[in-house]
């Protein structure tokens, strides 16, 4: 029920969003530019509002929107539930699921760490 519901309001700001641009391309435009200077897009010069501004709105970008929020729905961790199942990427480089690093009863621990 939950994907259906996202299905429906994704592809209701997808219609939404595609008829605004085409009805409206400079007020869409200023629209995205901010969006890309909320997240710091902008602020890299190789990133110009040609190469990404019209992808917005593209089945490609409702696909990609989709495959994001239905992963999230899986993501989700609560106090007294089961973990979530995410894929992690060994040192190696290999894609695994985090529970399939479960050992019999004993409890996984997870250390997070960097090396700069």
């Amino acid at each position: 029920l939950q994907k259906i519901l996202i299905l429906l309001h994704v592809t209701a700001c997808v219609v939404v969003g595609k008829t605004l641009l085409i009805l409206f391309p400079e007020k869409m435009k200023r629209y995205i530019l901010k969006l890309g200077e909320k997240s710091r897009m902008s602020e890299n010069p190789k990133f110009k509002y040609e190469n990404w501004g019209p992808t917005f709105f593209s089945f490609k970008y409702l696909l990609f929107v989709l495959k994001v929020k239905w992963k999230r729905l899986e993501d989700e961790a609560h106090e007294g539930h089961p973990a979530p199942n995410t894929p992690v990427v060994t040192p190696n480089g290999e894609v695994r699921q985090l529970l399939d690093f479960m050992q019999d009863n004993r409890p996984l621990i997870l250390n997070f760490g960097s090396c700069t």
